[in-house]
């Protein structure tokens, strides 16, 4: 997984961070169909997270995450690390910048909530049976 962008950092613990958390959850799959330095994170084929480094939008990794579209402005006038999702529709992603200082709990939540999202838009038939978020909790995959 060394990157391919000239300038681009190596990979960090953070990014290693996020992809643990991505690969822990139910039936999560990882690829790099954009290249060695964009790993995409599916469940039944469906993004829920996209890890990249693209020194336009941040001098640190970034991983892309599926919101609420509801709570999506909040997130960004809240957060300095939390951007509208670079090359996604606005609406429902964003882009976390993941550098030394990120909130870990922060964004173990945020992993979770984009898995939920997209698994909340899969056939019932489909969805994973029931998960654990990082802090321990057990959630439904199924309909709510």
């Amino acid at each position: 997984m060394s990157p391919a962008e000239p300038g681009a950092p190596a990979s960090t613990p953070e990014r290693a961070h996020v992809r643990e958390l991505c690969l822990a959850l139910p039936d999560a799959t990882s690829d790099f169909p954009f290249g060695p330095d964009s790993e995409v994170f599916r469940v039944r084929r469906k993004m829920f997270a996209l890890v990249m480094h693209n020194a336009r939008v941040s001098p640190h990794w970034t991983v892309n995450l599926k919101v609420d579209p509801d709570m999506l402005p909040g997130l960004v006038a809240a957060h300095d690390d939390v951007l509208p999702g670079y090359h996604m529709n606005k609406r429902h992603w964003v882009s976390v910048e993941l550098h030394p200082r990120i909130d870990r709990t922060f964004l173990a939540d945020l992993v979770e909530d984009s898995y939920d999202l997209v698994v909340s838009g899969l056939p019932v038939r489909h969805r994973p049976v029931t998960h654990q978020h990082p802090t321990g909790e057990t959630r439904p995959g199924g309909p709510a």
